[in-house]
């Protein structure tokens, strides 16, 4: 058997504590190793085998690692993801990927050159309401979709303090921060759109940076809403997908993060199963007979990020979530504050056509 894949971490904070280290050391094809923490050890209290330092160069230039999970900031992602690269490690990128496209393209470059994996850290392709809708889509219970529409809400009416994501930033504001979900997703179910249509604001009295986004996208036969804000006290579904034949009405969000916010390990049968309280609505018509039933959720479980990716790197099985998909999430975010700001439909230009999983 091969030998564990040795992990390290830049910064280990709310991300790389609650969406990465769980699984990875749940996982036998990783081992935690060493996490650079710029304001003192708090890795090894929960998981004692890890290394803190607070030297990157004790990260970077350590031979044992494999692979870098870089969690840090949306400003330092391609910083970081360029140091490990050339450092010789694999490198999974929190999403957003970057902050523009002509940083990505650099990093996918560099990637290349020194024959390393870069992944994009996509994890709402592994949630519970995304497999759902993606089945549903798949069995074409709806007939053909003429409109598809997704929410990533919240209720956060006073900023939270010292809080980067809400400071006048390039890459702040939720349309970086909870934007590129919903657009992986729109782009793994319907691909690419030709045009699009987007009306982002700073809905809060005392916000600084994006605090709410509405996104059209257009395909033929199709229209995409893509919407967050940051005032929605009572959500709505969370999908609403409407076809010829019929509609699917979904709410609820998967059960994942709020456990492991709470310090919860995905551990044992159950794991990522969503209350029946959240179960979806299928109305359709099928054989001239009317039905309107619950659909049962699939579970959820971000670990098949990691999984997959091991696979790609120990296996040389292709990798899924690719830097062409995170420069192509990018590019949407580019065009849709040139649409906002001028109020206008714009063509769906500089997008990348490849394959999505």
């Amino acid at each position: 058997m091969s030998s564990p894949l040795q992990v390290g971490f830049v910064g280990f904070g709310m991300s790389a504590r609650t969406f990465h280290a769980p699984f990875l050391a749940l996982i036998p094809g990783y081992r935690l190793h060493t996490a650079w923490e710029r304001h003192g050890p708090q890795a090894p209290a929960l998981y004692p085998g890890i290394r803190s330092v607070q030297d990157p160069r004790d990260l970077f230039d350590n031979p044992e690692i494999d692979l870098i999970v870089v969690t840090t900031p949306n400003t330092t992602h391609a910083e970081y993801a360029a140091w490990a690269l050339r450092s010789g490690k694999h490198v999974v990128l929190e999403k957003p990927f970057t902050i523009s496209t002509g940083d990505a393209v650099v990093l996918e470059d560099l990637a290349q050159a020194q024959g390393k994996v870069l992944a994009v850290f996509h994890n709402r392709r592994y949630v519970s309401d995304f497999l759902t809708v993606r089945q549903v889509l798949a069995g074409q219970p709806l007939g053909p979709v003429h409109e598809y529409e997704a929410h990533y809400d919240r209720y956060r009416p006073e900023a939270k303090p010292n809080a980067w994501r809400e400071e006048p930033l390039e890459g702040s504001g939720i349309l970086y921060d909870l934007g590129p979900h919903l657009i992986d997703q729109a782009f793994c179910l319907f691909g690419l759109p030709q045009s699009l249509y987007a009306d982002v604001r700073l809905q809060r009295a005392h916000a600084r940076a994006v605090d709410y986004f509405d996104l059209q996208l257009y395909y033929p036969g199709l229209k995409v809403i893509l919407k967050g804000g940051m005032l929605v006290r009572e959500p709505g579904p969370k999908y609403m997908i409407h076809g010829l034949d019929g509609s699917f009405i979904k709410y609820g969000d998967d059960p994942q993060e709020p456990i492991l916010r709470a310090g919860g390990k995905p551990l044992g049968p159950g794991w990522g199963e969503e209350d029946p309280a959240h179960y979806g609505l299928l109305h359709t018509k099928k054989a001239g007979e009317v039905i309107y039933e619950s659909v049962p959720s699939l579970p959820g479980n971000y670990g098949l990020f990691y999984q997959d990716l091991y696979a790609t790197l120990r296996e040389g099985a292709p990798l899924k979530t690719t830097p062409a998909h995170g420069y192509n999430t990018v590019r949407l975010i580019e065009l849709a504050l040139e649409s906002s700001s001028r109020q206008a439909v714009v063509d769906a230009t500089g997008l990348r056509e490849v394959a999505y999983p």
